[in-house]
């Protein structure tokens, strides 16, 4: 709450350390609007359930049991300082189906996904520790984080249009998209609404609600249009979460033993892919709340990466032992974010505090693991959902990423790396990027890599270069 904060400063807490502890209703404000949004979008979450299911050979509730552990464990970040809304470690999903699958189903598999995750959380835990991932962070030129930040964008959006994605696919249901995306996109990005919300209350508290009102309005135009089924309840009010199994079965709890030495060392290169996919999180996170930040001087935002770190770190290395998640743990949720972002930039009236919009948020989506109507209503609108998150994703980090550059050479370099992590994974396009950075200004002002301005390509800026021109003139001379 404002009381809690002096103009320009940062939100209250205890200072642990690296860590902040800071708690709903003493810390920061409870957002209501973003709490209920989080009753809705838990269904997102439980999306990773077909995978476990599927690929690990568990039950439903045992899956579920996974989800509200990992959901439990979002809660962390806030709680400790980190103003994000967490999510998976989404483009490397694929990869790490990939490699699981490499190994026998049952006892074999889950030996191989614990001692990934294992591994994966220690190695995050040590980047955040030992300060290495803020440094990290820092040298990276504004190209390299601009078409890291482009190519998110462009993957985001090439998961909804590309033909054979299942349930995230448009061509599944075009209609329902392109209506209630369209009122998503009117009511975060739009002009036009921005003068309604301004002159009318109605408005302004609808615009409060973020994406809930896209979902609600999902639950009958999905059916209405053919392409969605209606929901179907129960009587049943509570799920049930099987962690008895999870952990006799499926766990080092119980009957899986300890991984063995040679998978651990066969797993280091997925865990170094699946930091490639972490690192642009990272940066996303950054440049989403740099944004953000611009719109709001009457709170210093302090995110921090090697805090980050260390909290999905953990988070990682709790899961690897207690439950082994293929969707892992990571830093950010995207879209989620930019919705936050988008939100609280409207205002203290409209959100305290970014770590408050956070936190209720997630309180949110850990509520509705648990309400088995909640669950029941949004289910056939899963894909909805996945949609709406990753096309406001895709537009913001456009936005964004295109904002990070800060010179023509820039944002060329952005554009093609861009491109490639979209089409060939993060290794590639960081490859890509490295290797231009490189040629482009080998031998030139390194200080070009860096340029902290607003976007305007001073870098190569008429004022610029005729000023290069005489400088060089007079040397001859």
């Amino acid at each position: 709450m404002s009381k809690y904060r002096e103009h320009g400063g940062k939100q209250a807490g205890i200072p642990m350390g690296p860590l902040t502890l800071r708690l709903p209703f003493i810390h920061y404000r409870f957002e209501w609007p973003d709490y209920l949004q989080g009753l809705l979008m838990c269904t997102v979450c439980l999306a990773i359930i077909p995978v476990l299911t599927g690929k690990l050979g568990m039950s439903f509730e045992v899956a579920l049991a996974i989800v509200i552990m990992n959901g439990t464990l979002y809660l962390a970040h806030v709680t400790f300082g980190d103003p994000v809304v967490p999510g998976w470690v989404t483009p490397a999903i694929p990869l790490l189906i990939g490699y699981v699958e490499t190994f026998a189903p049952g006892v074999e598999r889950m030996q191989c996904l614990i001692a990934f995750e294992l591994m994966f959380g220690v190695f995050c835990i040590f980047l955040g520790v030992s300060g290495l991932a803020k440094k990290f962070v820092s040298i990276i030129p504004n190209a390299m984080q601009s078409g890291i930040v482009l190519g998110a964008g462009f993957a985001a959006v090439m998961i909804v249009f590309k033909p054979g994605n299942g349930l995230k696919s448009f061509d599944n249901f075009p209609w329902t998209v392109v209506i209630c995306v369209g009122l998503a996109f009117y009511l975060l990005f739009s002009e036009h609404f921005k003068t309604l919300r301004n002159k009318n209350k109605f408005f302004f508290y609808l615009a409060n609600l973020g994406m809930m009102p896209t979902l609600a309005l999902a639950v009958f135009v999905g059916p209405l249009t053919g392409e969605l089924a209606w929901p179907t309840f129960t009587s049943e009010i509570i799920t049930s979460p099987d962690f008895t199994t999870l952990f006799r079965d499926f766990t080092m709890l119980g009957n899986i033993p300890i991984p063995s030495a040679h998978m651990f060392i066969s797993s280091i290169p997925m865990v170094i892919s699946a930091y490639l996919v972490i690192f642009g999180d990272v940066i996303q996170s950054q440049a989403l709340l740099e944004d953000a930040q611009k719109y709001r001087p009457d709170e210093h935002i302090d995110y921090n990466p090697n805090r980050s770190h260390i909290i999905f770190g953990v988070r990682n290395t709790i899961m690897s032992v207690i439950g082994p998640d293929i969707s892992m743990c990571g830093p950010l949720w995207a879209a989620m974010q930019v919705v936050l972002c988008e939100r609280y930039k409207h205002g203290p009236e409209a959100m305290d505090s970014i770590s408050g919009g956070a936190a209720s948020f997630r309180l949110g989506t850990w509520t509705g693991y648990f309400l088995a109507p909640i669950v029941a209503a949004v289910r056939p609108i899963l894909g909805i959902g996945l949609a709406s998150t990753m096309l406001i994703q895709g537009y913001v980090s456009v936005r964004i990423g295109i904002l990070k550059a800060r010179s023509f050479n820039d944002l060329g370099i952005a554009g093609v790396t861009g491109a490639i992590v979209a089409t060939r994974g993060a290794a590639w396009g960081l490859g890509a990027a490295i290797v231009m950075c490189a040629l482009i200004y080998l031998g030139g002002d390194k200080e070009k890599a860096y340029i902290k301005e607003e976007p305007i390509f001073p870098g190569d800026s008429p004022d610029k270069i005729n000023k290069e021109i005489e400088a060089h003139l007079n040397k001859v001379a």
